[in-house]
């Protein structure tokens, strides 16, 4: 299976996978316009490939039944509020 992968505009480390290169039919507007303008990465034959953020049986399922996947970076972690958690425990 091929898919092409546009990032975000507007958003930082946002991809969107969908099937045919330059074809948003399935993607919704509303996500479009969050989206902003996608700009052209790659071509991609998925089949046996690991991807670095995305499970790829996740996104043929998408792929095939929604027409697109979107691929949105992990949350930051605070690690602030992480080492104060960390110092709370020790001292409880």
């Amino acid at each position: 299976m091929l898919c092409s992968i546009y990032k975000s505009s507007k958003k930082e480390n946002t991809y969107l996978y969908i099937n045919n290169k330059d074809d948003f039919s399935d993607v919704p507007d509303s996500l479009m316009g969050t989206f902003g303008a996608p700009q052209f990465v790659m071509v991609l034959k998925l089949e046996g490939r690991k991807l670095a953020l995305a499970d790829v049986e996740k996104v043929k399922e998408s792929l095939a039944t929604v027409g697109y996947y979107l691929q949105v970076p992990p949350p930051v972690t605070n690690l602030l509020h992480q080492y104060k958690a960390a110092k709370a425990s020790q001292t409880s």
